[in-house]
């Protein structure tokens, strides 16, 4: 019999070897990374501090580098005064040396003076700052010099780091010493400590498994002679058993007639919409892809075309939702009147349509369809005892002029769909590549927008409303202003109606009125009683269920200080 203790003896002590072996250095070299990451961090924050306060000596110092050799940028004032307020910020922290190196390589600036005019051109860390990416090198140094004297055995994290000017250019490079040595010490030791453990772990495992496979071999030898005494016995029933699924693989026979009725059932579901019988977004996809290759072959052209019903959210929210879908079921039969044969009309989902045009011709034809699509929806709906009018915005992308992919395809499509509910609903918009541009922009301002919230880059002003004829201050009205450190001052007509559609508005409308009420607060505290206060409120806000607990909570904390009435 197979001797299971001794094979699973020698086979556990080489896979604890190896684990032990491997599992040692990749905490090392895991922990190595992550203490990297965070000096990393911190050098760059440190760089960036020095960078701040002491920008026009550093930029000054940068600009009149070129040319000049060690011995006058030693001597340079602004090289001394950047010294001193380098001492000055970096006293107590773990940096403990600063260089600075031109577009060129050239050392303009270091704590240890003996190396300004060595050039570094040829350095792999200098390379990668002055192409914009931070770099860092974890060393064990026998010896150092630093801005407070020469220390030795020391592990050194020197990160380079570029800074950048106007523009975000490059101007020259940071290089940063880090004393990581308390680091380096505590993960030797956690490493020791791990070690010990994880062998002592493994150690006691191995001696829990061996006695218990012993006793499992000892129990299979004893089941040995049982299995050999029930085989016999077996095979009688087997027989039996044998004649008793020949008699059941022909009832099988017929429910596999059933299963297969079920799975066509399924896969007809799986690539057709539910509600319509359309094609559906899955299947869609597929049929595309597949065109998209036989287009390429043929140098023909397609035409993707994005259909999204106006007003239908309003059908949903004034007649409920099972209106809604029998008025898609309806759009689903009258867009199929209006399309070719050889075309493929499907349902995305909600109210968006989709159509593929192949084999398009001219711009004209696919045009034509655009115009019979929307078109179709000039003559009612009528379900039951509700008759509905809605229109339908197209928008239209052509393969291979407008993308080359299914994704690329679907949206530019979308986006000329989007185009055409600009300019007035119920029309037809070829996608341009300018509606690309201007939804990248739109998302850029969307994200400025959401960080400008945070950073403290809108403000309110309170302008003031007077009567026309005693000229008397009746009241005030709030206005937001964003100033954005990328854009500058960004007008509200630009950024209130992205933040409607984005959603932001809750948010901010939240933040101007908290604002405008402590303001007022303020000037009542100081003696100025403003009579009236008006703030512009998003329709969005006043459909929040909650919009009225949240504008109590803040006329409550603003109105609590001293001299604020109470209402």
């Amino acid at each position: 019999m197979f001797n299971l203790s001794r094979y699973f003896s020698t086979l556990s002590f080489i896979l604890i070897v190896l684990a032990a072996g491997l599992l040692g250095p990749l905490y090392r070299h895991i922990s190595i990374q992550q203490m990297t990451t965070l000096a990393e961090d911190r050098n760059v924050a440190m760089a960036r501090v020095f960078e701040n306060s002491s920008g026009q000596v550093l930029i000054s110092l940068l600009a009149n580098s070129a040319g000049r050799d060690a011995e006058s940028l030693r001597a340079a004032v602004s090289a001394q005064e950047l010294r001193a307020k380098t001492v000055a910020l970096m006293q107590g922290t773990a940096v403990i040396k600063i260089k600075v190196y031109n577009r060129l390589g050239v050392t303009v600036f270091s704590t240890d003076t003996s190396q300004i005019g060595e050039n570094k051109l040829g350095n792999e860390g200098f390379k990668g700052a002055i192409g914009g990416v931070v770099t860092s090198n974890l060393t064990h140094r026998d010896s150092i010099d630093t801005f407070e004297g020469t220390h030795v055995e020391l592990d050194v994290l020197s990160s380079y780091i570029p800074i950048t000017g106007e523009g975000k250019a490059v101007e020259g490079v940071f290089e940063l010493y880090q004393d990581v040595s308390p680091f380096m010490a505590s993960l030797n030791r956690a490493l020791w400590w791990i070690t010990a453990g994880l062998i002592s772990v493994l150690a006691g495992l191995y001696l829990m498994q061996y006695l218990l496979v012993r006793r499992a071999q000892g129990i299979l030898r004893e089941q040995e002679g049982k299995i050999k005494a029930a085989r016999d016995t077996l095979e009688i029933q087997v027989a039996a058993r044998t004649e008793e699924l020949k008699r059941a693989n022909r009832q099988l026979e017929g429910e596999v007639g059933e299963r297969r009725q079920a799975e066509s059932r399924l896969n007809y579901l799986a690539y057709h919409d539910p509600l319509t019988g359309l094609s559906n977004r899955r299947r869609f996809i597929e049929r595309m892809e597949e065109s998209i290759g036989e287009a390429s072959k043929r140098q023909q052209r397609l035409a993707v075309l994005f259909i999204d019903l106006d007003q239908f959210k309003q059908v949903n929210d004034s007649l409920g939702h099972t209106i809604g879908d029998e008025l898609l079921i309806a759009v689903a039969a009258r867009l199929s009147e209006h399309v070719r044969l050889i075309d493929m009309l499907s349902r995305l989902g909600g109210d968006e349509f989709i159509c593929l045009m192949e084999a398009a011709g001219t711009d004209d034809e696919v045009a034509n369809l655009a115009e019979e699509i929307v078109a179709a929806f000039d003559e009612p709906f009528r379900l039951g005892k509700h008759e509905l009018f809605l229109s339908t915005s197209v928008g239209i992308s052509l393969f291979p002029a407008d993308g080359l992919t299914v994704v690329d395809l679907m949206r530019n499509a979308d986006s000329a769909m989007y185009r055409a509910k600009a300019i007035g609903r119920g029309r037809y918009h070829f996608y341009t590549p300018e509606m690309t541009s201007e939804a990248q922009e739109k998302i850029r301002m969307e994200n400025l927008l959401r960080r400008a919230l945070e950073n403290g880059e809108l403000s309110v002003h309170l302008q003031p409303q007077v009567a026309g004829q005693s000229g008397k201050l009746v009241g005030a009205e709030a206005l937001v202003r964003w100033f954005s450190p990328e854009l500058g001052n960004v007008p509200p007509n630009s950024f209130i109606p992205l933040a409607e559609e984005s959603g932001i508005i809750i948010k901010l409308g939240n933040w101007v009125l908290r604002e405008a009420c402590r303001q007022v607060m303020q000037w009542r505290l100081s003696g100025f009683d403003l009579p009236q206060l008006s703030v512009n409120l998003s329709v969005k806000q006043l459909e929040r269920p909650e919009f009225i607990d949240t504008l109590d909570d803040i006329l409550c904390e603003t109105r609590d200080g001293p001299g604020f009435p109470q209402t």
